[in-house]
């Protein structure tokens, strides 16, 4: 089961440590508490709205790039979940019967 909190933690850790910023100078930034802001990127914490605009505010990224990329993981782990239908030859007839 994809949790989307899971995602956006990852991606905002994956900002945050991309710029070489430690979890106390983004949620001083953000006006965040850092125990907070830890759970929020750990997956623990739905964050708000708000608080999201806060964070990318403080890492200086779009919030839709955020959301973008939280998109295209679940997308991702949506493709590879999906059942794969096999094929069957086309002279082969399948029957089944309950009797």
């Amino acid at each position: 089961m994809i949790l989307l909190r899971r995602e956006l933690g990852d991606v905002l850790r994956e900002q945050r440590q991309s710029q070489g910023r430690t979890l106390r100078e983004v949620s001083a930034a953000a006006s965040v508490s850092l125990g907070y802001l830890s759970e929020v990127e750990r997956g623990e914490k739905e964050a708000s709205s708000e608080l999201l605009a806060s964070i990318c505010g403080a890492l200086n990224t779009p919030l839709s790039e955020v959301l973008s990329s939280v998109s295209e993981r679940v997308a991702e782990t949506e493709a590879l979940s999906a059942p794969l239908a096999l094929p069957l030859p086309s002279a082969q007839v399948v029957s089944a019967s309950a009797a």
